[in-house]
């Protein structure tokens, strides 16, 4: 069973691109490559409880497992050494990609309180879209009654696109709610 939002891209969103951007080829038309769900936890020098948690937490909404991101350099000023654990990211691919972006887009972000759309300027100038969450209740996956911390996400979503305005078309066109 293909995911709906890959259906959807697959039967509309090439050909309405294909006609608004003149490609001459389908392999032009851009496509989602990966989305990186990334969890932040400065506090977990001082408790390594919260890391299981995020980890549990971050496998729940995702589906897959995540890998714990160590510190590159050691900063004196926030008390961190190099290789300790900082927090954790996962990087979805293929059919959890869509299945989780579709997730995204109609179930988690009308759930955030006074919800008016994303920005559309968290573009990178390549095509990728960047977008932080403040608090990880919004997935249905999550127990609010099991919560200890809110913590917040970044979620990336890459794409081939070649240029923002390229990109922005595109998550429009998969159903991105952006601000208006």
């Amino acid at each position: 069973m293909a995911p709906r939002l890959k259906e959807k891209y697959e039967k509309e969103v090439v050909k309405t691109l294909m006609e608004k951007f003149q490609y001459k080829n389908i392999m032009e038309v851009p496509r989602l490559e990966k989305i990186v769900i990334n969890m932040g936890i400065g506090e977990a020098r001082d408790n390594p409880k919260l890391l299981e948690s995020a980890v549990k937490e971050l496998e729940l909404i995702t589906g897959q497992k995540p890998v714990i991101t160590k510190a590159k350099k050691s900063i004196a000023n926030f008390k961190l050494r190099e290789g300790m654990n900082v927090g954790t990211k996962v990087t979805l691919r293929g059919d959890r990609m869509y299945y989780f972006l579709d997730k995204l887009m109609n179930i988690a972000l009308p759930r955030v309180r006074d919800f008016r759309g994303v920005s559309d300027t968290s573009f990178d100038g390549r095509g990728n879209y960047a977008l932080g969450i403040k608090e990880q209740l919004i997935f249905p996956e999550i127990d609010y009654d099991k919560v200890e911390v809110i913590r917040g996400l970044d979620i990336v979503i890459v794409t081939t696109a070649k240029t923002d305005e390229e990109a922005k078309v595109f998550l429009e066109e998969m159903g991105m709610p952006f601000r208006k």
